[in-house]
């Protein structure tokens, strides 16, 4: 590019996609930006998905991310209902062409990624009425509907953020509720095993049957078939994590590795760069290849990579993005929050609180450095760990600054 683009494209319609076409269409109004969304929908919020809008205290109109007449006055193409099926790389080196699900294709000289990622599934599981994911607003309505009268058996199998969400609204609205999780406690990838547990308490003190260690054989009509005993359900969301939506780009020519692999700037290849759950990018900060899947993730890197695909077309530095990974996730009326990173061999302190108490601030250590820090119900004493973790203190230190806090 010339620093003049004549046509941009952001692939998928969700938080990264309409972050980074708002910001092609405020710094390049000049510049053609089209948005191709798989879905039919308007770009909306996922994280209401697993709890007020599955609940039924929202309805679907309350999780759109902008007004509709925000959408009417961006000037963007909006293409919903299509996916992209090939991508070819520009000959010319920047770009490229997309070839798109109703048969026309898109050529463009700048192409962010934002396709996010889609739920894994179980062997047979498509011939089952009465098994569900949950990762779009179709099946959380779905779900919704399968659960609003109570009295219903629940089997959630998973037990990460979406599968507990879920397991949590569906007890409380009256039904019976089983949680199955192959590893030894839920959120092992996430938290690590001794906070995992006690997320894993909440749940089992308010009637959730939560069992950890437990393998599925397979689904079938009634329910679900473990080794030596059948579990009954009326319903069946499996939550058992998700891959990344790069099946598309196989022959693209783009490195694909659990992701779209980029560097620091967040970009895969000339003129392109890819945002959100599909990205996978060496984070300075931790000096860590990592992709989140988050939604201030999904925000930052949509801008981010908006910014950067323009500031090299026009012969300027792009930013590499090195921030601290953040998620949250409610579980009845409990606040669950992480900041920064977690591994298996990370030191685990509570710093603060205790699971007793309902109230408690962990942190992780790794090599004598703060690498993370989990709160349960304690947004008091998270949110400062991210200062800490920004500045690379040493586990001694946070403790210290821990025990300062009021």
């Amino acid at each position: 590019m010339d620093g003049s683009p004549n046509r941009l494209a952001v692939v998928g319609a969700s938080l990264a996609g309409l972050r980074a076409a708002e910001t092609l269409s405020q710094r390049a109004p000049d510049t053609e930006v089209v948005v191709i969304g798989a879905e039919p929908h308007r770009p909306y919020d996922r994280p209401p998905l697993s709890k007020k809008l599955l609940s039924g205290e929202w309805e679907p109109d309350r999780i759109q991310l902008r007004p509709a007449d925000s959408f009417d006055e961006l000037d963007v193409e909006w293409r919903f209902g299509i996916a992209a099926t090939r991508l070819e790389p520009a000959a010319t080196g920047t770009g490229g062409r997309l070839h798109l699900s109703d048969g026309s294709h898109l050529d463009a000289e700048g192409i962010i990624i934002a396709t996010g990622a889609s739920p894994r599934r179980l062997p047979g599981q498509s011939q089952f009425g009465h098994v569900h994911v949950l990762r779009t607003l179709d099946d959380a309505m779905a779900v919704r509907a399968a659960i609003r009268a109570g009295g219903q058996r629940v089997v959630v199998i998973g037990a990460g953020f979406i599968g507990l969400e879920v397991a949590a609204i569906a007890k409380q609205l009256d039904n019976q509720v089983t949680v199955i999780e192959g590893a030894t406690a839920p959120l092992i990838r996430g938290l690590g095993e001794e906070m995992g547990a006690a997320v894993a308490d909440v749940h089992r003190a308010r009637g959730i049957d939560v069992r950890c260690g437990v393998q599925v054989e397979s689904l079938t009509k009634t329910g679900v078939q473990l080794a030596g005993e059948h579990l009954d359900a009326d319903l069946i969301v499996v939550g058992i994590g998700v891959v990344p939506a790069t099946q598309w780009l196989d022959d693209s020519g783009l490195e694909l590795r659990d992701g779209i692999v980029c560097d620091e700037t967040l970009r895969a290849a000339p003129g392109i760069y890819a945002a959100g759950d599909v990205a996978r990018w060496p984070n300075p900060l931790f000096d860590e290849e990592m992709r989140v899947e988050h939604w201030t993730n999904a925000a930052e890197q949509g801008a981010l990579a908006a910014n950067n695909l323009l500031d090299v077309a026009a012969g300027e530095t792009p930013a590499s993005y090195g921030p601290v990974p953040f998620f949250w996730s409610d579980q009845f009326d409990q606040r669950i929050q992480f900041l920064g990173r977690s591994s298996p061999d990370d030191e685990v302190i509570v710093a603060a609180g205790s699971v007793a108490e309902g109230k408690l601030l962990a942190l992780y250590g790794r090599g004598g450095k703060l690498h993370g820090a989990f709160g349960l119900n304690a947004p008091r004493w998270v949110m400062p760990m991210r200062k800490q973790l920004l500045s690379q203190v040493s586990l001694d230190d946070a403790l210290a600054f821990v025990a300062a806090l009021p």
